[in-house]
């Protein structure tokens, strides 16, 4: 048979008062342990859950730092390489104005013979045999300069009606239908290929601006086919029969940048294939996306980069060949001066193509790093939400501990009382 003891009411009462101080005082030391008040489902489902979402979303983000921050040193990696390529590029900027301050001794020149002003003339109008010779007409029956007429050249309509300039792979046309000896310098000086000028013997000079042969024709252009049926006689009036000369020797001091520069063009093409950072290189034409956000599909929030495979031939820089001939596309020749305008040119413009990468990486490199800050700051939020739903107060902890810790030595008197008035009641039955 089982027996059972029986307690007082008193004595029951102070031992269920110890049980539930022991009950409060095991989970108050759990809540000091781990220094929270939520550890399961079972303590507060609705926190325990919100708290979970929250930190599972943090810890999400987290992992989006490392990219972000693989993201951001891709993208300075190329913006260092343009700095340096910007730099290189200068560099030949100096070379080619080197080259062209080396005056070219090939540029071929006709000095005409031809005066188109005379001594009389120039003492009938009482002005210089150049400004006679400028302010003559081009067209019509030749008729000297007087106090009151300016003169006229001469040139026959009827057998020549354009000058043309020709230099590598240039035609120029200049009318002679009407205007002034002043319009034809002008014009010619619009050519690019030549320039002209009267001098003051009132002869015509016209100076190729590249190392090509220059060639100058008078005569009668076909509007249809283009072709011109050269006059020599009336070039003659204009020039006295002087042709152009051939273009002359190589400059020396040029040729000896053509290694230069050489050397200049391979260092920005491997400064380009240099300038990647773990496996990206937005320089050779590698595409960047940098994720901001847990989500995905048309919910994920990203920055997509677009990778430019910067070379000189992509920058239209091209080589240089010690030639007086006219290269073809972006080469040129360093003893052509036209050549080396156009490598000016293209030397500019790569400037500029280079200002305008480096400021959509700039803008690029901004957004980037302010979406770092956020979600650094969104992991704070996130963390210190979850923390406030599950963290225990350590200060009412520590004092509840005090408290119960004081129940509960209470309680142990309080029982301890009352089972000395039992031991009383043992007393008088002895």
């Amino acid at each position: 048979m089982s027996s059972s003891i029986t307690l007082s009411a008193a004595t029951r009462q102070n031992l269920q008062s110890l049980q539930d101080t022991a009950a409060l005082a095991a989970t108050n030391q759990n809540r000091l342990s781990t220094g929270k008040k939520v550890n399961s489902a079972l303590d507060n489902p609705v926190n325990y859950f919100t708290a979970a979402g929250l930190t599972d979303r943090s810890t999400a983000l987290g992992s989006l730092l490392d990219g972000i921050s693989n993201g951001i040193q891709a993208i300075q990696a190329a913006s260092k390489g343009i700095d340096s390529i910007t730099s290189i590029v200068k560099q030949m900027q100096s070379v080619v104005a080197q080259a062209q301050s080396n005056a070219a001794t090939n540029l071929p020149k006709l000095q005409g013979t031809q005066a188109l002003a005379t001594a009389g003339e120039a003492t009938a109008t009482g002005k210089s045999l150049h400004d006679v010779a400028v302010a003559k007409t081009l067209a019509g029956t030749a008729g000297p300069a007087t106090s009151s007429a300016v003169g006229v050249v001469g040139i026959d309509n009827t057998k020549a009606d354009t000058l043309q300039l020709a230099a590598g792979n240039t035609v120029y046309n200049v009318s002679m239908t009407s205007g002034t000896v002043n319009d034809l310098v002008n014009n010619i000086n619009k050519s690019g290929i030549a320039t002209a000028a009267i001098d003051s013997l009132g002869q015509l000079q016209i100076t190729g601006t590249g190392s090509d042969t220059l060639t100058v024709a008078a005569g009668k252009l076909n509007a249809t086919t283009g072709a011109l049926t050269a006059d020599a006689g009336e070039l003659a009036k204009l020039t006295g029969g002087a042709a152009p000369s051939a273009a002359g020797g190589t400059s020396a001091q040029r040729s000896a940048l053509v290694s230069q520069f050489t050397t200049l063009r391979d260092q920005l093409n491997q400064t380009a294939k240099d300038a990647g950072y773990n496996g990206t290189n937005l320089l050779t034409g590698d595409n960047l996306t940098i994720a901001f956000n847990e989500k995905t599909g048309t919910a994920q929030s990203k920055l997509s980069i677009q990778g430019n495979a910067l070379t000189t031939d992509s920058l239209g820089i091209g080589k240089f060949v010690d030639s007086a001939t006219t290269q073809a596309g972006a080469d040129v020749g360093i003893q052509n001066n036209a050549d080396l305008t156009k490598a000016s040119d293209a030397l500019t413009n790569a400037l500029a193509s280079l200002k305008s990468l480096s400021s959509n990486y700039g803008s690029n490199l901004s957004t980037v790093q302010n979406r770092q800050d956020f979600t650094k700051s969104m992991i704070d939020v996130l963390t210190t939400g979850a923390a406030n739903l599950t963290n225990a107060d350590m200060n009412e902890e520590a004092a509840n501990s005090q408290a119960l810790s004081t129940r509960q030595s209470l309680g142990i008197s309080a029982l301890s009382l009352a089972n000395t008035a039992n031991q009383g009641i043992l007393q008088l039955l002895r």
